[in-house]
Formats: structure tokens, C-alpha cells, sequence
């Protein structure tokens, strides 16, 4: 998917969660999360660091060498997706108590990951030392 579809996404799941209501704090959190994932890949894509087949899916499925890579641009936005994902097992399917304190920091993140994502511009090439640009 292209950053103008993962814009799209998420904008859309953000527009379907304003209907939710504080009972509902599974949803917002699986929202939240979906919509996040959605927000780092457009920014990946706007920062020319991945293109539509190398979308993010989930942060522990990524290696240590994406981690470094895309962290040096999107810390923040790989950060709150991060925390998203550890907080929705307990909260999502799990009967442990503070749903809805967790559903409200979910969107928190996802309102500041949408704030990052927005503001993410290309990075001139080359960034990233690859074995043609960088002399040992």
C-alpha cells in the first residue's frame, strides 16, 4: 500500500472510533493499534525508508537491523506503536482491570503518532550507510 492509502486507513479507523464510547475500550485499543500501524508505514513511506511492499506490520516482527533503521526517523512513532501493542493483550481479550485508562492512552498515542506521521518529510538519499556509500 502506497502512504496515501495507509493516510486513508487511518484516518478512516480514527473517524469509525469517534463513535465509541468509554465502554468500548476493546475497540479503541485494537483501533488505536490498527490505525497507528497504518500512520508509521505512511511515515516510512513519506521518509523514502520502505516503499508499499515493506509495510510494518507489527513492531516485534521486525529484525534488529529494521529496528535501527527505521528508529533513527520514527523512534517516537515505533514507540507508541510499541507501548500500543503491549498494553492490547491485557485489555483486548484479557480481563485485567484499567481498560479504560488504557483506551484513553492508546489515543493518546495514536492522536501524537498522527501528529508525527503528518509531519514527516523525504530524507535525501543516501541516508543510510549501505556497502556502496560507506567507506570503511
Amino acid at each position: 500500500m502506497d502512504s496515501a492509502g495507509h493516510k486513508a486507513f487511518a484516518e478512516r479507523i480514527m473517524g469509525t472510533m469517534e463513535k465509541l464510547g468509554p465502554e468500548d475500550y476493546e475497540m479503541t485499543i485494537e483501533g488505536a493499534m490498527l490505525a497507528t500501524t497504518h500512520w508509521v508505514n505512511y511515515a516510512l513511506h513519506e521518509f523514502g525508508v520502505t516503499e508499499g511492499a515493506d509495510d510494518v506490520q507489527h513492531t516485534y516482527f521486525l529484525s534488529g537491523n529494521e529496528l535501527q533503521k527505521f528508529g533513527i526517523v520514527a523512534e517516537e512513532l515505533l514507540q507508541a506503536l510499541d507501548e500500543i501493542e503491549r498494553i492490547r493483550p491485557m485489555y483486548v481479550r484479557g480481563d485485567v482491570a484499567g481498560g479504560y485508562k488504557a483506551a484513553d492512552r492508546a489515543r493518546e498515542l495514536l492522536n501524537r503518532s498522527k501528529e508525527l506521521a503528518l509531519a514527516a518529510e523525504p530524507i535525501p538519499a543516501p541516508w543510510w550507510p549501505t556497502r556502496s556509500n560507506h567507506s570503511t
